[in-house]
């Protein structure tokens, strides 16, 4: 089990820097959420500033960028990485897709299938110079030397894809390298849904579940003092409050016995009360989708809880503080070590 380092991208400037950070640290990996930055130039920039270190994107939104497009990017980060990049892909919703980004939302599912299988058949066409995927939504049947950048000396990217629903999850045990588990993906969320059926699908094409990699982010609620855990607590719940907001992840609350959070969320999400969306994760709710601890315990606390389920965990949280890095590195490089040993 390898343990990542999640960060919304930053000022290109600020990014060697955390880069070089993360990686003295002790930690595995960089993984980049997309928001307002873009998660590729971020990676860029961490591959020249980081050698050595993996780098992923959990995720990139997929349907804006044509299929090219994004295997081309992804090509180029594992040439810089020398074959450490993973790219992660996923769908967005609806609204930023259609509002924001001004494209196509019809099919999501079926759609980032046929995605992530062009995007693979790129990669073929840099090594080979023919490109042929005619799918259900891309057709692709045209590249010159030209306008391919061509082979590297590295293995294809490992392309993952975000999925909640067992549909999702099945699609990603069938054609991807790796699933992106949800930020509420509590371990019982990993046994009934993630891992029977990322199986399911993995057996449709004849795959072991162990080809496929499970990458699941972790928030954590740490201090030696009551004083500092009650400070986490309150950005847990409001970044759990943020999540739980959102009605297609509302069955993960309700199986875990919290039925009705997201409703509750929702209504006040309505009247602007970020606040009262909080107030609605209460500690019962921290236990679960959250880990707490001492710095001490920390590192027992997470490989009980996700050892033998996650291929690579990521603190989601780590680089919230700076300060505090170097703490959850030397945490993070234990487990890595301590996995590899079993």
């Amino acid at each position: 089990m390898h343990v990542d380092a999640m960060t919304a991208p930053q000022p290109l400037g600020r990014m060697g820097d955390i880069a070089r950070r993360t990686q003295a640290s002790g930690f595995s990996g960089l993984l980049f959420t997309e928001t307002g930055r873009t998660a590729y130039l971020n990676a860029a920039v961490a591959s020249q500033a980081a050698p050595g270190l993996e780098l992923s994107t959990g995720v990139a939104v997929a349907f804006p960028r044509s299929p090219f497009v994004t295997a081309a990017n992804a090509w180029e980060l594992q040439e810089a990485t020398n074959g450490r990049f993973r790219l992660g892909l996923g769908t967005q919703v609806r609204t930023h897709v259609v509002r924001r980004y001004g494209t196509t939302f019809d099919h999501p599912g079926p759609r980032l299938r046929d995605y992530a299988l062009a995007v693979k058949a790129c990669f073929s066409a840099f090594r080979t110079g023919q490109l042929d995927h005619h799918g259900e939504f891309y057709d692709l049947d045209f590249i010159t030397p030209q306008w391919s950048p061509g082979p590297i000396d590295a293995p294809d990217p490992k392309v993952d894809v975000a999925a909640v629903n067992p549909w999702m999850l099945r699609m990603a045990g069938e054609v991807a390298d790796g699933v992106h588990v949800h930020p509420l993906g509590e371990p019982g969320y990993l046994a009934r849904h993630v891992l029977p059926n990322l199986a399911e699908g993995a057996a449709k094409s004849d795959r072991s579940p162990s080809d496929v990699a499970v990458i699941v982010p972790v928030m954590t609620i740490v201090g030696d003092t009551e004083d500092e855990r009650r400070t986490e607590r309150e950005l847990a719940r409001a970044s759990i409050s943020f999540y739980a907001s959102t009605p297609n992840y509302s069955f993960i609350l309700d199986e875990a016995g919290f039925e009705g959070t997201t409703a509750r969320i929702r209504e006040k999400q309505k009247r602007g009360d970020f606040k009262g969306m909080a107030s609605e994760i209460t500690d019962k709710h921290l236990a679960v989708f959250a880990t707490e601890s001492t710095w001490d315990g920390l590192e027992d606390a997470l490989v009980d809880k996700y050892a033998g389920i996650a291929t690579r965990i990521v603190l989601y949280n780590a680089l919230a503080d700076l300060d505090r890095l170097e703490r959850y590195g030397a945490v993070a490089q234990r487990i890595s070590s301590r996995c590899a040993t079993r």
